[in-house]
């Protein structure tokens, strides 16, 4: 049982357009369609079940320009892309051009494309940022056509792969690598988890490094410009409202309060737009990116006692799956479409405390605060005593809720 308490640190049913000028423009997640508990839906109008998902809301929506020599420009973030993870040039991109983080290191710092020379290892978020949720999650999909399957990113601009079930990957591993680590120091390289975004399942994931006694390798594609996207620019208001002047962004600087499923969440702030909650009645759960825009990388419940969130905002206390004193995850409005014959049974949460999975017969932080996965819509969490996945992933359906809003309206 997850239990919490609540501590303070410092201080029309179509989609509405919102494009911002900002230096730390959020990419929207391209999500079109509208979702129940388990299957697409017509978007809802205000006031009825399941209003305000990501479908209804269009922002910055994702631009990009391919500039014919092997670099695809994100017109929206203004960070240049190389465009395909073939690192070893022989045209098929399979598991020979995965890439230890040593090696990716070297790789992009040494890596000449495009007549430039200042390639850089993106960071957590700026690879993230390339992420698409019109995506289909193979999670347990066991055929070997992925013909039908659609990934996380766009592939009319980037080139991409499947794992390389000839290696004995599976269908999901296709996972790209950032520079960024989770905050705790690791003891020792093998507790070491390194942040990357799988583009074949739609997850952040702290990844370890070394898989089955060998170094874990990652896809790698290398980025440049625009120093300093993803850095925020918060302002706390002093009326309950903190402001991203990165993002233009405004957020509720109070959380639910308590775990609530995901049509709660949704009807959650529907009641606060109702009472005109701090004087707005335009707050909206956030989709996937806008939520894990607010992630600190450099703090976790090990290093500072708090969650991977900036102390300013009012953030709950909660006991986790080991016993721990832990902080919240956070429901998005994006849902997490799968394969199955109910796509939209999952949605999107960011973790800003310890992502817990079982494995060995105990709950350990597997992937890092500051991970994104996904939760059934609805449902017991007792259902899932050891999680779910390979990795034993908690399952907890009631989350937290932290309201956006645009700052600039």
């Amino acid at each position: 049982m997850i239990l919490a308490s609540v501590l303070a640190f410092g201080c029309d049913s179509g989609s509405s357009s919102r494009v911002t000028d900002s230096g730390y423009p959020v990419v929207d997640t391209g999500q079109t369609a509208c979702y129940d508990e388990g299957t697409e839906i017509s978007c809802p109008s205000p006031g009825a079940a399941f209003y305000g998902q990501d479908a209804q809301y269009a922002g910055n929506e994702p631009s990009y320009t391919d500039n014919g020599d092997g670099t695809t420009t994100d017109n929206v973030t203004g960070l240049i892309w190389q465009r395909s993870p073939d690192t070893n040039g022989d045209g098929t991109i399979d598991a020979t051009d995965k890439l230890t983080i040593d090696e990716a290191e070297t790789y992009c710092s040494g890596l000449t494309l495009a007549g430039q020379h200042d390639w850089r290892l993106p960071t957590i978020k700026e690879m993230y940022s390339l992420i698409q949720f019109s995506g289909t999650d193979p999670s347990g999909y066991e055929e070997s056509d992925t013909s039908n399957l659609v990934p996380f990113i766009d592939t009319d601009h980037f080139d991409f792969a499947y794992g390389d079930t000839g290696a004995n990957e599976r269908i999901i591993d296709s996972q790209y690598a950032s520079s960024t680590f989770y905050a705790p120091d690791p003891v020792s390289s093998e507790e070491q988890l390194l942040f990357g975004v799988n583009f074949a399942d739609g997850r952040i994931k702290g990844y370890g490094m070394t898989l089955h006694g060998a170094d874990k390798t990652f896809f790698v594609i290398a980025v440049r410009g625009t120093p300093g996207y993803g850095e925020n620019d918060f302002e706390n208001n002093g009326n309950g409202t903190i402001t991203d002047h990165a993002t233009n962004l405004m957020w509720s600087q109070d959380d639910s309060g308590a775990g609530l499923n995901w049509r709660e969440a949704l009807d959650f702030v529907q009641q606060k737009n109702e009472e005109s909650y701090h004087g707005h009645a335009d707050w909206r759960l956030p989709n996937a990116k806008e939520l894990q825009s607010i992630v600190d990388y450099t703090r976790s419940p090990d290093t500072a006692n708090f969650g991977a969130a900036d102390p300013m905002f009012t953030t709950s206390v909660i006991t986790n799956e080991a016993g721990q004193i832990d902080y919240p995850w956070y429901w998005s409005s994006t849902t997490h479409a799968n394969f199955t014959q109910l796509p939209g049974s999952s949605a999107v949460y960011v973790a800003f405390g310890r992502a817990l999975g079982y494995m060995d017969g105990e709950w350990t932080d597997v992937h890092g605060a500051g991970c994104q996965r996904s939760d059934p819509k609805i449902g017991d969490p007792s259902d899932f005593p050891e999680g779910r996945g390979p990795q034993g992933d908690a399952i907890r359906i009631y989350n937290y809720v932290r309201m956006v809003r645009d700052a600039t309206d």
